[in-house]
């Protein structure tokens, strides 16, 4: 595979003559993990964010942009990088891009390149996937921050929730040893505790981003800043202060609508609820109930509001310090979440609810404000569209495209499609890594044999174990209409799908019945779009 971009001290140098100056805005760049469009502002009947919400009706707010795997480091690497899963190789949750793409320049790294500092604080990448050396010029000011980090057995506030997670350690720890019990080691997938919003990690690492603003505009006053700050809610567990979850009657809490597969879909498609499994109280196999999944939302929404009112403090500190009208401001999830949808309840699967994301995005001098747009835009894009706003030059290497354009005609047309992908979902671990010989001797293993059943009566002589295992992905396209996966062996991009999936979204917006066998004259186009990918269906000229 040959090298994205120059090596990394040549592209350094080359960047010296575009340092920027002290007018080049500051980038305030939020990510939060496992949102879906979930907000007021995207029409939920029930969540409570009134800070975003405030957000989009003085900014951008896109109805409909989308993740490029949905599945935290895929993701995540995807839009830091600037390249598609498949380009930079990293499909699953423990595959390091840096290690596999080691001169590839990353969005902050390419600011810090053109004059800016770069620090982030709370989750960017995924897990060891920090890129410390590269992405960043400085560490946060843990030294300014005016609370302590406190050290939260398996991150509960709760004594009897840490004394089931110390529990539930010991258990696995014994029965599938150290390497078999990854992903296992759990406490309850709740918790409301009567504590300050500081005590769990988002709440500190909010404080810890204050200070760290205040201490960079002390230290280096004249040079902007691009500040990164991740948020875990609302990703499981469904962990938040009780205030957050007063904000809510349980009663008028609804479940989810559609609660089956998809008619005719993939067997594929689906997963086990695998990552809520593995919480304790949750049943290990058959049906969420409808009290415990009412629970689960009440928690969701409550991380939801947590979250919001971390990014009004953010905000805040803005216009304390003088900044704000100097400042992008992006706010983003990294995927959707089934929240029961279609059956179960997680992310990494290939449909709307999974892969379409919230975004938001205000700049000081946009000229439309207010305003949603429905054109069809991807976390990828992110990076072009920074460097624009900030006047920098764009990498050679990136594969989105600035949507820019947006924020001044948000009803321009725009690109023809969007692209996400996901392997094989119903039989990968739920990091989406192939699954171990460990996993079927767990509890998991009666669900992976069910699961594997149907996939075997749907593909007929097709089965292959290591095919289907190892080798196949889901490749979504999504249209102003349409929504297609073609489930191919990745290793042979021309041959035919081995299943195909096609939700016409004018009449069947949940995706409650494919109609590609059906209507195989559509089907055919839209697999030829597919196959231009991303360069194929870029951006329209303006009508």
């Amino acid at each position: 595979m040959k090298k994205l971009v120059a090596p990394i001290c040549l592209y350094f140098c080359l960047s010296l003559p575009l340092l920027a100056d002290a007018k080049r805005p500051n980038v305030l760049f939020i990510a939060i993990d496992d949102l879906r469009p979930e907000l007021g502002c995207y029409g939920s009947p029930i969540a409570k964010s009134p800070v975003m919400d405030a957000l989009a009706s003085d900014g951008l707010l896109f109805n409909r942009a989308y993740c490029q795997q949905a599945i935290c480091s895929p993701s995540r690497a995807s839009l830091m990088t600037g390249a598609r899963p498949d380009t930079i190789r990293v499909v699953e949750n423990t595959a390091y891009f840096r290690e596999l793409n080691p001169d590839i320049v990353t969005l902050p790294q390419h600011f810090i390149a053109n004059g800016y500092e770069a620090v982030y604080c709370g989750k960017i990448y995924h897990a060891r996937m920090t890129d410390m050396e590269h992405s960043w010029s400085r560490k946060p000011a843990f030294n300014r921050c005016p609370f302590p980090r406190k050290r939260l057995p398996g991150n509960y506030a709760l004594p009897e929730n840490q004394k089931l997670w110390a529990e539930n350690k010991e258990k696995m720890l014994a029965k599938y040893g150290q390497n078999g019990s990854g992903g296992l080691i759990h406490g309850p997938a709740y918790e409301s505790a009567d504590v300050e919003d500081h005590v769990y990690f988002d709440g500190f690492n909010t404080q810890l981003a204050i200070a760290t603003l205040k201490d960079h505009l002390q230290k280096k006053p004249k040079q902007p800043l691009f500040l990164a700050l991740g948020f875990t809610k609302p990703h499981l567990d469904f962990i938040a202060p009780k205030k957050y979850w007063d904000l809510y009657d349980p009663k008028t809490i609804k479940l989810a609508s559609q609660t089956i597969s998809p008619k005719g879909g993939a067997a594929t498609g689906l997963h086990a609820s695998f990552e809520l499994r593995t919480r304790h109280g949750i049943p290990k196999k058959g049906p969420i109930g409808d009290d415990l999944a009412r629970t689960l939302l009440h928690g969701y929404y409550a991380c939801v509001s947590y979250v919001d009112a971390q990014i009004g403090m953010m905000l805040d500190a803005l216009d304390r310090e003088g900044v704000r009208d100097n400042t992008i401001v992006i706010v983003w999830g990294d995927h959707g979440w089934h929240l029961g949808d279609m059956g179960i309840w997680g992310k990494a699967t290939n449909y709307e609810i999974a892969t379409r994301v919230p975004m938001i995005i205000w700049t000081p001098d946009m000229k439309v404000r207010g305003k949603s747009t429905d054109a069809l835009v991807e976390l990828i894009d992110m990076y072009p569209t920074l460097c624009e706003l900030a006047g920098l030059p764009l990498p050679e290497h990136l594969e989105g495209h600035s949507f820019a354009p947006l924020l001044n005609d948000p009803k321009r047309s725009w690109k023809k499609a969007v692209f996400s992908q996901f392997p094989n979902p119903a039989l990968r671990e739920w990091a989406a890594n192939p699954l171990s010989t460990g996993m079927r001797q767990t509890f998991f293993g009666p669900l992976i044999e069910k699961v594997e059943r149907g996939i075997i009566k749907q593909q007929g002589d097709t089965w292959d174990r290591d095919l289907f295992e190892n080798h196949l992905m889901g490749y979504t396209m999504r249209t102003d209409r349409y929504r297609l996966v073609s489930w191919q062996d990745h290793r042979d991009p021309d041959a035919k799908p081995l299943f195909v999936e096609l939700y016409d979204h004018k009449t069947d917006p949940q995706e409650t019945v494919n109609l590609a066998a059906k209507h195989p004259r559509k089907v055919a186009p839209l697999v030829q779009q597919l196959k231009l990918g991303w360069r194929g269906n870029g951006p329209t000229s303006k009508d």
